[in-house]
């Protein structure tokens, strides 16, 4: 059996495995995101404080992000099949776990699990697709990687919204479960059965996986509540700041020292893989941080709730879909750097669409810029996989994978972290340079002033009463209210605008790094 052009013939056992793990790097990608817009419900349901919900989130992200660095060294002892069949089986277990949880303790406790057995899917989607199939079948493979991540990105919130509006917001874990189930038989029918290393446990490197688990969940933890903390104004947050400092320089230092370290950093040297593994970083940073923006941009702006938030995420989802099998086709034509440069080019101008939001500026603006950094993005997600590999020897791809994926939510969460930071302090400052010009002695400000009042009055008011006249003192006060809230709610769409500028020159940057990527062979 073949598939995606070239000439070599791939087996059907292959194209299972390789497609079992594309189904279970969306699953674990889809859960990422699929509880952002059902919080409110599942907080409600279970009696849980706002801070308490944010960690519904929190604890599978930094369960996560300690296992995929991990991922290549499981695999190297315990065999890939064994570290799937039991990620799977972990997987499915836990999400049956979060649809019964009875309180908010057994909820984060099951998130947190799942979060660690799921982490092993995505990077050893990765890992399979660059295995098990020979180089000139790696472009297609790429794109069902793509779409698998790419696509979860955009169904996790809209599938968590529509489920919770339409039944209740416990079959978002509960429909996870046929799709693992069906995991299962194909990673056990596909994968082929390799002995255990058991000896590689007595020489691990166990102070470079304590230092980086211990560095990367501080990591994860100051950023996902620094916001909610007010950051540096929190020894809590300060103490995890230091505590990760401290924890991922002693992990660089063992791992760089070590002649066999669990995860190989030396691999950044490599003139492709460094700059594809920092485009990799910048660029989860700017699709994270955009994937958080513009579902609260819908709610506080517009008003929209989380069905109609998971509709309008629709066709960032189809574009994606359609586009990521369209990529390899560009790389065959114009070369592998090329279409990464295009694709950083393209999600440079999706951002710039939205540098000038005004209150008319709904589906009609955020969408079709939607659909333009969908189309990027999911040339970005297939060439740059690609370009990453491209050179490397089959027993360094283990790390590669957990390195490059590792990095991609690294940059997520700081994308996160700093485009709701961009938000909260570009809005104060608006906020404060509008509010500087709407004066008493401003004209523009007193014939506003009369135009609410006499139109709260119903007409019925004189410009001279609407100004000074007693009986309107409360049309008056009504009037600032409004104005007030007119002020506010215009420093929030500039500080929007200011948040999509920057991920818009990020990405602008990383299309002019691509100039230095080696030609892929």
């Amino acid at each position: 059996m073949s598939g995606g052009g070239g000439g070599e013939t791939v087996s059907t056992r292959a194209w299972v495995a390789v497609l079992g793990g594309v189904v279970g790097c969306f699953m674990a990608g889809m859960n990422v995101h699929v509880t952002n817009a059902s919080l409110p419900d599942v907080r409600g349901s279970l009696g849980a404080s706002f801070e308490e919900g944010a960690w519904i989130t929190t604890a599978y992200l930094v369960a996560e992000i300690i296992v995929i660095p991990l991922t290549g060294w499981l695999v190297s002892v315990f065999s890939m099949r064994r570290v799937l069949m039991v990620g799977t089986a972990g997987f499915v277990l836990f999400s049956i776990v979060c649809s019964l949880a009875p309180n908010i303790g057994v909820m984060i406790a099951a998130r947190a699990l799942q979060g660690a057995f799921g982490g092993v899917l995505i990077p050893l989607s990765f890992q399979i697709i660059v295995t098990e199939l020979p180089p000139s079948k790696h472009p297609f493979g790429m794109a069902l990687f793509a779409v698998a991540n790419n696509v979860a990105q955009a169904a996790g919130p809209s599938l968590g919204g529509w489920l919770t509006e339409a039944y209740d917001w416990r079959w978002i874990f509960s429909l996870q479960v046929p799709p693992g189930l069906l995991l299962l038989a194909a990673i056990g029918w596909a994968t082929p059965r390799t002995p255990m290393a058991l000896s590689k446990l007595r020489s691990g490197d166990w102070a470079g996986i304590a230092t980086m688990a211990i560095g990367l969940s501080s990591l994860q933890i100051m950023l996902e509540e620094g916001g909610r903390k007010d950051w540096f104004t929190s020894s809590f947050i300060v103490n995890s700041a230091l505590c990760a400092a401290i924890c991922l320089t002693a992990f660089v230092v063992i791992e760089l020292r070590r002649k066999d370290p669990f995860i190989d950093l030396r691999l950044l040297g490599r003139r492709n893989f460094g700059l594809a593994s920092l485009m990799q970083f910048t660029f989860g940073a700017a699709v994270f941080g955009v994937v958080f923006l513009v579902p609260n941009y819908f709610a506080e702006a517009h008003g929209y709730n989380a069905l109609q938030i998971g509709l309008t995420m629709i066709p960032y989802g189809l574009v994606q879909f359609a586009m990521s099998f369209a990529s390899p086709r560009l790389m065959k034509w114009f070369g592998v750097r090329v279409v990464v440069m295009l694709g950083f080019a393209v999600m440079a101008a999706g951002c710039l669409m939205n540098i000038h939001l005004d209150g008319d500026a709904a589906s009609n603006v955020i969408v079709p810029s939607l659909v333009v950094r969908g189309i990027g993005q999911s040339f970005i997600v297939v060439a740059l996989g690609v370009m990453a590999v491209d050179g490397l020897e089959k027993s360094e791809l283990g790390s590669a994978s957990g390195l490059f994926s590792t990095l991609r939510n690294v940059g997520g969460a700081i994308g996160i972290a700093i485009a709701g930071q961009i938000v909260v302090d570009r809005e104060k400052l608006h906020a404060s340079r509008i509010g500087e010009a709407i004066t008493p002695f401003s004209q523009a400000y007193r014939d506003r002033m009369v135009d609410m009042v006499r139109l709260l009055g119903h007409g019925q008011v004189e410009r001279h009463t609407a100004l000074h006249g007693p009986a309107t003192g409360p049309l008056r006060q009504q009037a600032l209210a409004l104005l007030d809230a007119t002020v506010h709610r215009q420093a929030l769409l500039l500080a929007y605008s200011d948040a999509f500028l920057i991920a818009g020159l990020a990405m602008g940057a990383c299309a002019l790094g691509s100039l230095c990527l080696k030609r892929s062979r």
